[in-house]
């Protein structure tokens, strides 16, 4: 592999890698802003709020890497 392919591929997994930060945290933010602000709910972030933030950012972070893999033709 040439220094050229390999600089693109680590321009790549950077931007891969920013990209999925980025669908974490505002799978994360979206989350806390439902349950902050939604009608009808106690407006208290609880430990199980918490919890779902963490898993709906993780499944949106999930969501980009397959997203990206398939956009890129990897299989990964």
């Amino acid at each position: 592999m040439t220094d050229q392919q390999q600089g693109r591929d680590r321009r790549r997994e950077a931007r891969r890698r920013s990209a999925e930060i980025a669908a974490f945290v505002a799978g994360l933010v979206v989350t806390f802003a439902f349950f902050a602000f939604f009608p009808g709910l106690p407006h208290v972030i609880d430990w199980g709020a918490i919890v779902v933030a963490v898993l709906v950012g993780a499944l949106a972070r999930w969501v980009c890497r397959s997203w990206m893999g398939k956009r890129g033709g990897e299989n990964t």
